[in-house]
C-alpha cells in the first residue's frame, strides 16, 4: 500500500498532524479518513479543492474516504476564521445546499470499489439527539477551559466581537461526528484546512475520553498567493466547482493566470500529475516563462478535473479565440464568456435574411464612424468577421455567419472587438 502521507507531504497538502504515528500506520493498514463541508452554498469553491482533493488521494492509496455535508453544523455554522456571527440559515436552505455539495463531490471520489467513497449528512443522527441528552452524554467529558483555548474561539473573543453560545458550541457538534463516524464507520482520521486544528483535535480528545480510542487529525495549509491574495478569489468573486456559478472558461482563465512563482506548487495541488512530470514543467517554466507551458498544462489538468475533458477542450479553444482563433463550434454561452467585457449591438433579425453589407454592420457595431471609415479597414486588412480577415468590400453578413444561430464577432486591427447579438423578433 502507498503511504498516502509521504505523498501528501511531498505534494504539499500537509501543514500539522496530531500524531507522527499517522504516517507509518498508513503505510500498515487501510485507514477510513472523512473531511467535513458547510454548506453555506450549493456549490463548492477553488478553496475547498485542497481538502477535496486530500479526500482523494486517500482513496486512490487504498483507503475509505467519507464526505460529510454538515446539514446539522450547517444550522449553526462554523466561526472558525470569521470575525463576526454568522447570520443563520433555514432548514430548507441548508437541505438545498447540502445536495448541491453532494452534486459537486461525486465528481472527485469513486463510489465504487473495495474502498468506495461514502457521502453521509451529520443531520441524519443530529437531529435525532436531544437537547438535554447531549448535554449530559457528550457535555460532560469536555472542559470549558479547553473550549476557550481553542484560536476560532480566542480570536473572537480578543477582538472585542464576542461569541454567542450558538457558535461556542459548534466545536462540539463537530467533535460529536467524529466520535459518530468512528464508532459507526470506523473512522480514523479527520482531515480540513488549517483554520479546522481546533474543531479536529476537539473530536481526537472526545473520542479519547469516551472510549480511549486512538484517532488523528490532518491539516492542510490555507493557501495565498505569493502575491499575497486569498487563493481561490478573482476579481469578480469566489472560483466556483459547478458551471451555473463558474462556466469552464472562466474557470480555465483563473488557471492560466497563475503567477509563475506558484505554477509548481499548483500543479502538485491541483493535479494528479506525477513529481517528475511537475519538476519538468517547473524547469521549463523557468527557462522558457513566456510560453507558459506550465500554467496551460495546470489549466487544462484542473479544468478536466472539474468540468470534464470536453469542456476543458472548450475552454482551450475559447481562450486562444481572443488571440484570433476559429471561433466555429464554440456555443453562444462560451461565447458570451469570452466577450463578455465586449461592447455589444443587436443585430435586427430582418436585415440578414437576405444578407446586410458588413460596411453598415461595422458601422453599426460602433467599431467605425462611417461606411467610408469602414471601406478604408478593409482595404488596409483591418477588418475581422469572426476571426477571419474580409477583403472583399462588398461582403455581406447573412444567418450563415451567426456563430451558434445568435452571434457575430467582429474586429478592427489585433484587439479591438464588438459582439453582434441576434435580436429576437
Amino acid at each position: 500500500m502507498a503511504n498516502v502521507i509521504q505523498t501528501l507531504k511531498q505534494r504539499g497538502f500537509v501543514d500539522r498532524i496530531s500524531d507522527p504515528d499517522l504516517e507509518t500506520i498508513a503505510g500498515q493498514r487501510r485507514l477510513v479518513v472523512y473531511c467535513g463541508f458547510d454548506p453555506t452554498a450549493d456549490s463548492l469553491h477553488a478553496g475547498n479543492l485542497v481538502a477535496v482533493l486530500t479526500l482523494a488521494h486517500f482513496q486512490r492509496a487504498g483507503h475509505l474516504p467519507i464526505a460529510l455535508v454538515g446539514g446539522a453544523t450547517g444550522l449553526i455554522g462554523d466561526p472558525s476564521g470569521k470575525k463576526d456571527e454568522r447570520t443563520l440559515m433555514s432548514l430548507e436552505t441548508v437541505a438545498h445546499n447540502v445536495e448541491g455539495i453532494k452534486k459537486v463531490l461525486a465528481k472527485f471520489l469513486s463510489f465504487e470499489g473495495e474502498n468506495a467513497a461514502r457521502i453521509v449528512n451529520n443531520y441524519d443522527w443530529m437531529g435525532k439527539i436531544s437537547f438535554l441528552d447531549f448535554i449530559r452524554d457528550t457535555g460532560k467529558h469536555v472542559r470549558i477551559t479547553e473550549m476557550l483555548a481553542r484560536e476560532s474561539v480566542k480570536a473572537r473573543l480578543e477582538s472585542g466581537a464576542g461569541m454567542s453560545f450558538t457558535e461556542f458550541s459548534y466545536q462540539l457538534l463537530q467533535a460529536y461526528d467524529f466520535h459518530y463516524l468512528h464508532t459507526h464507520m470506523g473512522c480514523d482520521v479527520q482531515v480540513g484546512g488549517s483554520d479546522q486544528w481546533g474543531n479536529i483535535t476537539a473530536g481526537t480528545d472526545l473520542i479519547r475520553r469516551l472510549g480511549g480510542d486512538q484517532v488523528y487529525g490532518l491539516v492542510c495549509p490555507l493557501l495565498t498567493t505569493s502575491s499575497g491574495q486569498k487563493f481561490g478569489k478573482s476579481v469578480s468573486g469566489a472560483i466556483w466547482l459547478t458551471p451555473d456559478r463558474t462556466g469552464p472558461y472562466p474557470f480555465y482563465q483563473f488557471w492560466i493566470q497563475t503567477e509563475d512563482r506558484d505554477v509548481g506548487r499548483f500543479l502538485r495541488l491541483f493535479t494528479f500529475l506525477d513529481i517528475e512530470e511537475i519538476a519538468e514543467l517547473e524547469q521549463l517554466a523557468e527557462a522558457h516563462p513566456e510560453k507558459r507551458e506550465a500554467q496551460k498544462r495546470l489549466a487544462w489538468e484542473a479544468t478536466s478535473l472539474v468540468h470534464g475533458e470536453e469542456a476543458a477542450r472548450m475552454a482551450v479553444k475559447a481562450s486562444e479565440a481572443l488571440f484570433g482563433g476559429d471561433l466555429e463550434g464554440l456555443d453562444t454561452s462560451s461565447l458570451l464568456e469570452i466577450f463578455s467585457e465586449v461592447p455589444s449591438f443587436d443585430i435586427p433579425a430582418g436585415i440578414l435574411s437576405n444578407g446586410c453589407p458588413l460596411l453598415d454592420i461595422l458601422v453599426d457595431s460602433q467599431l467605425v464612424g462611417s461606411r467610408s471609415e469602414a471601406r478604408r479597414l478593409i482595404q488596409a486588412g483591418g477588418a475581422y468577421l469572426n476571426n477571419r480577415r474580409i477583403d472583399e468590400l462588398d461582403r455581406q453578413v447573412s444567418r450563415k455567419d451567426l456563430l451558434d444561430g445568435h452571434l457575430v464577432v467582429l474586429r478592427s486591427g489585433k484587439k479591438k472587438y464588438s459582439l453582434g447579438k441576434l435580436a429576437s423578433g
